[in-house]
């Protein structure tokens, strides 16, 4: 499999895993978040309070770019 045709499983990464290290769980109450693998690479995106952030960036929503409606 490539990194462009992954299942999409929410809440799911697997990856290298160490006998070391537990993998660490996605699932935070009130965060949703997803491990999306694209051309560039793994990037974690989260929907927390209804705000997206990438990557710890939050990211503006279309509304807020347009504006109050008038």
């Amino acid at each position: 499999m490539t990194a462009t045709n992954l299942p999409v499983l929410p809440e799911v990464l697997l990856g290298t895993q160490s006998a070391d290290q537990r993998p660490l769980d996605l699932a935070t109450e009130g965060t949703q978040r997803y491990v999306w693998h694209g051309a560039f690479g793994a990037m974690l995106i989260e929907v927390r309070d209804g705000a997206a952030y990438v990557n710890g960036q939050r990211v503006t929503s279309m509304a807020e770019l347009r504006g109050p409606a008038v």
